[in-house]
């Protein structure tokens, strides 16, 4: 199986040069992902989301929140799932028709779904009959319009929109044959609990040629502890608006450190950042000697990407970036 590029790869990182995984205060500084560093507070758990198939009660509380926080439309319906990535890679079983435009360069699991499942993949058809756009794009950060109706399919990976929740495409969901994918783990900070949704009518997401999105994920998709912490997230909005203007303030920092160090803002979002560097293969073997990991890309020399740092850990960044 072809391995495919994204952030992460520490354990690499950290055996080609020494150290050891940190925390908040020291060892490596992974800041190749675009996940908040500041996760939300999970709080006590009750002993029985551990020891008991999750209930209906749980489920019910965690849509009704995410309904709630998102605006979802009337008629629109919301699916729990182990993470985007378990939706992403079951949307090309939404439709029947082959061939898929998903303009690049972005998040590469779209097109590794749409492959994997027999169907082309194109860059420029906007003429194909399926559709996928993230929005904001990963790694540029790029907003796209709304997709407009007739399509087969029309995907949107919303799975950075929650750090500019005004931007987010949520409306279209009420459109035949669109469907909003949102990511949980980023922006709550919590990818390890594995939480996405898919935001779409009933009637796309349960196509007449095949299985339901419901019976593809099965019975029980999503923990019990998911379950839980999710809904109270969700709920929490006094939490996303703080995490918001921090993160804001947080990347206007980050920008002025590395235009500092003479690199140029190529895009991004306030959960990651994306910089026009002379060599950024060179970039990021000099963060890595201070032990902070960054993010380059196959198909560019020039692009680095880095995420936030952990508010106690800025002075390792600035450090390396330094040395």
């Amino acid at each position: 199986m072809t391995r495919r590029d994204h952030g992460g790869g520490l354990d690499a990182a950290i055996a080609a040069t020494g150290g050891a995984r940190g925390g908040t205060r020291a060892g490596w500084l992974d800041l190749s992902t675009g996940i908040n560093p500041v996760p939300y507070p999970v709080g006590d758990l009750p002993a029985e989301v551990w020891t008991a198939l999750p209930d209906s009660g749980a489920q019910d509380r965690l849509i009704a929140a995410a309904r709630a926080l998102w605006a979802v439309p009337e008629g629109a319906e919301v699916i729990a799932a182990p993470g985007a990535s378990a939706l992403i890679a079951r949307m090309p079983a939404l439709s029947l028709l082959p061939g898929a435009y998903i303009p690049g360069p972005t998040y590469n699991e779209h097109a590794a779904a749409f492959r994997a499942a027999g169907q082309a993949v194109s860059a420029t058809d906007s003429d194909a009959p399926v559709h996928v756009i993230v929005h904001p794009n990963n790694p540029d950060g790029r907003l796209w319009p709304a997709p407009g109706p007739g399509r087969a399919l029309s995907v949107i990976d919303e799975s950075f929109c929650d750090v500019m929740p005004e931007a987010s495409h949520i409306a279209r969901a009420a459109t035949p044959g669109v469907v909003v994918v949102k990511s949980f783990g980023k922006f709550w900070g919590l990818a390890g609990l594995r939480l996405g949704f898919a935001i779409a009518l009933p009637a796309t997401l349960r196509p007449a040629h095949g299985p339901s999105l419901h019976d593809m994920l099965g019975p029980w998709a999503v923990s019990g502890p998911a379950l839980v912490i999710g809904a109270r997230a969700l709920a929490d909005h006094g939490w996303a608006a703080q995490t918001r203007a921090r993160l804001t303030a947080d990347a206007a920092r980050l920008d002025t450190l590395m235009a500092a160090r003479g690199a140029q803002l190529a895009g991004g979002t306030p959960l990651f950042r994306l910089y026009a560097v002379d060599d950024a293969a060179r970039w990021q073997e000099r963060l890595a000697r201070g032990q902070v990991w960054s993010r380059v890309f196959p198909y560019s020399t020039t692009w680095l990407r880095l995420g936030l740092p952990h508010p106690d850990r800025w002075d390792q960044l600035e450090a390396a970036l330094w040395a």
